[in-house]
């Protein structure tokens, strides 16, 4: 029976290695082989499938030939290669890898045996932080020496996630942890998307260092575009990470709103510096951008949990439209008071001239506290309305 034709039973297979490839006839023969050899040398019942991207030379027929079977991915990009790839794999554990002789694929037993002690996912550690080593030639000095460190510290820091190299296209991880991420990134981006999901759902994870070789093919270099991706994977940290991307900087912004107003409302001198009314103005701004960046956080943890990008926040799943409302009503209607205190001054006086720098006290706080209340009212709503959404198709299915 032909290579690609075979379907052996789902059963019997422990392992499916799985491949994106694009225009790889130079290093496609010699991965498919390898990893063929390694399984079964290691006597691990496996496969290997060639996700082709639209390959136009003869990537697929040397992949055959050297044991593969094949499908093709119209759907361009690395992730989306690899998505249909691993949706047509059969084994109960699966390793992805690049077809470009980079990575040994003779290594493989070493993640089957992690995989064994039933850890969900088995990433490859190229760097000498975990152990690995990086041949001469086989990666970029802006990749090696300041791209994967710092993307891999900011997972590290971000998320608490125990990788030392998060960039590493090596790694196996069992079959039902995919089918559970619900992972969408069609492009490079995708490598970063798992990891950061297996940590938000919790998965137990190992590394396994490895050796990085120097790309082997002749006819074309690297698919991987050092900005542009490299870009594609900070917004996938900022789009996976509200406390981050929003909640932190707005709660900076709040303590710096408080100690201004601390300052400003007894005209406190710092170095010689009478803080009055204008640093109340700027305080006031600084307020109102770090609450409207706190909503946001709450706005979208609330619709990541709830699109199954990130696990649910019970607490804010607990959050209602009225308490919302409640909070807002009533930052809204002491702003209102303190307004009218000076209103009712002003009215006293036949709306004569105001002392500014005691009237500003006041207006100012209260205006705030009244966009305050306005942005939370809103925001409430809108929460609202995203869960409303979530539970008509919990209702449905």
């Amino acid at each position: 029976m032909h290579p690609e034709q075979q379907s052996p039973d789902p059963n019997s297979i422990e392992l499916s290695v799985v491949m994106p490839c694009l225009n790889e006839a130079d290093t496609v023969g010699v991965c498919v082989n390898k990893a063929v050899r390694a399984m079964s040398d290691a006597g691990i019942r496996g496969e290997v499938i060639l996700a082709d991207n639209g390959s136009t030379d003869q990537s697929k027929a040397i992949a055959i030939e050297n044991g593969a079977r094949t499908i093709d991915v119209r759907q361009r990009g690395y992730g989306a290669a690899l998505m249909h790839g691993i949706e047509a794999s059969r084994g109960r554990f699966v390793l992805m890898g690049d077809a470009d002789d980079s990575y040994n694929f003779l290594e493989i037993p070493a993640f089957v045996d992690e995989l064994r002690k039933d850890y969900d996912l088995v990433q490859g550690c190229r760097l000498p932080r975990g152990g690995g080593t990086v041949l001469p030639g086989a990666m970029p000095f802006l990749h090696r020496w300041f791209g994967n460190p710092v993307l891999s510290w900011l997972v590290r820091l971000m998320f608490r996630i125990p990788i030392n190299d998060v960039y590493c296209g090596m790694r196996g991880f069992k079959r039902t942890l995919y089918d559970r991420l619900d992972l969408r990134s069609p492009g490079m981006e995708f490598a970063t998307e798992m990891i950061i999901k297996s940590g938000l759902h919790g998965a137990s994870m190992s590394q396994v260092p490895i050796t990085l070789h120097p790309d082997g093919r002749q006819q074309h270099g690297p698919h991987l575009r050092t900005f542009r991706d490299g870009w594609r994977t900070l917004r996938l940290f900022l789009v996976f990470s509200p406390k981050w991307t929003f909640f932190r900087p707005g709660l900076l912004l709040i303590i710096m709103a408080i100690i201004g107003y601390a300052l400003a409302i007894p005209q406190i001198r710092v170095f010689g510096a009478a803080l009055d009314v204008h640093t109340l103005l700027v305080a006031s701004l600084a307020g109102l951008l770090g609450w409207q960046c706190v909503l946001l956080a709450t706005l979208s943890r609330i619709f990541a949990g709830r699109e199954g990008m990130m696990p649910k926040h019970e607490k804010l799943e607990n959050l209602t439209v009225e308490k919302g409302l409640i909070f807002g009503l009533l930052a809204a209607g002491i702003g209102v008071v303190m307004i009218s205190v000076i209103v009712f001054r002003w009215w006293q006086g036949e709306f004569g001239e105001l002392q500014y720098p005691v009237t500003m006290r006041w207006v100012v706080p209260g205006v705030t506290l009244v966009a305050i209340g306005f942005q939370t009212a809103m925001a409430s709503l809108m929460a609202g309305v995203l869960k409303m959404q979530r539970s008509r198709d919990e209702d449905a299915a």
